[in-house]
């Protein structure tokens, strides 16, 4: 405290020391400002996965694929090299990037509609060959970004703009659960499903992402990283309801944790 103000007032100076700061943005991240919607996960996904990045000092070494949907707002906000792919494609992309330079830390950032859709037979078949690339996998039940139609990963009975009547099975088939399913595969060395709605969530995530890119170094296969998040905007809820709706009917069939290590 400066000797020449009251001993109740705090300065700014004070108050931002270094010692005094508990949380800094990681350089990893750009400047630009976030367009995700209030509530959505994709921004603390972004920003752990960055902090992962910043944190083994792999920043210069590290390629990311962004396809199409909300995920394709990646390189707008990722302070890596980042090349876009086609919808669903990203998995075929990463593999020839990794196969061309093997030294690089390369992941892709996709979400349901287009890895568990459009992109099945990429995603599929990278997983089989154990590709060694890590794959970010943003599970939220729906397409956020066209208008919340129905994906592979809608829940049984679940509204959407092209589901009105909630998701019937007997016509539009089962949710497919992902990661267990590349989980079988003998390429796949890591596969397993966070969260990022609370502190203890996110610390969990974040350790996964980390497991994730040091199996990379170590070039032992394919890690597949997916984080059930809400989309508050497409469920037409509010965040905080979003996030009860998520704990309440998505974990039941999504559950959390890992499921091959």
């Amino acid at each position: 405290m400066s000797a020449s103000h009251d001993s109740d007032t705090l300065l700014l100076e004070d108050i931002i020391r270094p010692e005094n700061l508990v949380f800094e943005k990681t350089a990893c991240l750009t400047d630009n400002t976030l367009s995700y919607c209030p509530g959505c996960g994709h921004g603390t996904a972004h920003r752990i996965l960055m902090e992962v990045v910043e944190e083994m000092g792999i920043q210069g070494q590290t390629i990311g694929i962004a396809p199409v949907g909300c995920s394709v707002l990646a390189y707008d906000f990722m302070n890596v090299d980042m090349q876009q792919a086609a919808h669903g494609r990203a998995p075929a992309v990463a593999t020839g990037i990794k196969r061309v330079m093997p030294e690089k830390y390369v992941f892709t950032y996709q979400g349901d509609g287009d890895l568990a859709a459009i992109g099945t037979a990429e995603t599929i078949h990278a997983c089989n060959r154990g590709e060694n690339i890590t794959i970010i996998f943003i599970n939220n039940g729906i397409y956020g970004m066209t208008g919340g139609q129905m994906a592979p990963t809608t829940l049984a009975g679940m509204r959407t703009s092209t589901s009105p009547f909630g998701r019937d099975t007997e016509m539009m088939g089962h949710p497919l659960r992902i990661t267990e399913m590349v989980a079988t595969l003998p390429g796949v060395c890591f596969a397993t499903r966070q969260a990022v709605h609370t502190p203890a969530a996110v610390r969990k995530a974040k350790k996964a992402i980390q497991t994730a890119f040091e199996l990379q170094r170590q070039r032992k296969g394919l890690s597949l990283v997916e984080i059930v998040s809400n989309c508050n905007s497409g469920w037409k809820m509010m965040p905080r309801k979003a996030n009860d709706w998520m704990e309440e009917n998505m974990f039941p069939f999504y559950p959390l944790g890992d499921i091959k290590k």
